[in-house]
């Protein structure tokens, strides 16, 4: 089982869609995490419902510290925002192969109810190719530089739906 560590900020949004998605599309192959450098404390309700919708579970995810995986040996982190890829991980992640996957926050105050709703399903989507790309390489024979430079690219060409 390969452990894959998801994290942002927040914990609250971009990175609970990517547990959420590893742990369902990787089910016998991934073991998927998600934390935050600082957690909201509380999963975004539209975070919630956009998986909902796609009839991925909800009732075990929720929003924590990064801190709280101290024991946890992680094989993988992918940084989702890039306010936390910018920060400096904990010491106990220093031998995880570790992989940028940007994504903006789809959750602005200012948008209105629609527009935050197309911007969870971007996100959802974007993660979904990206996930399915990774799930379909050789992970566990894969050399740790041959891994790290396949799931940094995996970021090229992936879109919403919507956009192609």
């Amino acid at each position: 089982m390969i452990n894959v560590f998801v994290i942002c900020t927040g914990n609250s949004c971009r990175s609970v869609l990517g547990e959420a998605l590893f742990n369902h599309f990787g089910s016998g192959r991934i073991q998927a995490f998600s934390a935050g450098s600082h957690p909201k404390g509380r999963i975004k309700p539209k975070t919630l419902a956009t998986l909902q919708r796609h009839g991925l579970p909800t009732q075990a995810l929720k929003s924590q510290s990064w801190d709280e995986f101290a024991d946890q040996p992680m094989d993988i982190v992918i940084t989702v925002c890039d306010n936390v890829a910018s920060e400096t991980c904990p010491v106990y992640l220093n031998n995880a192969i570790r992989v940028h996957w940007g994504l903006a926050e789809p959750n602005h105050f200012e948008n209105t109810e629609s527009e935050i709703v197309a911007a969870l399903e971007k996100t959802y989507w974007i993660l979904k190719q990206r996930i399915n790309k990774m799930l379909a390489l050789p992970l566990e024979s894969m050399s740790p530089e041959e891994l790290t430079n396949k799931l940094n690219s995996i970021t090229e060409g992936t879109s919403s739906p919507a956009e192609g």
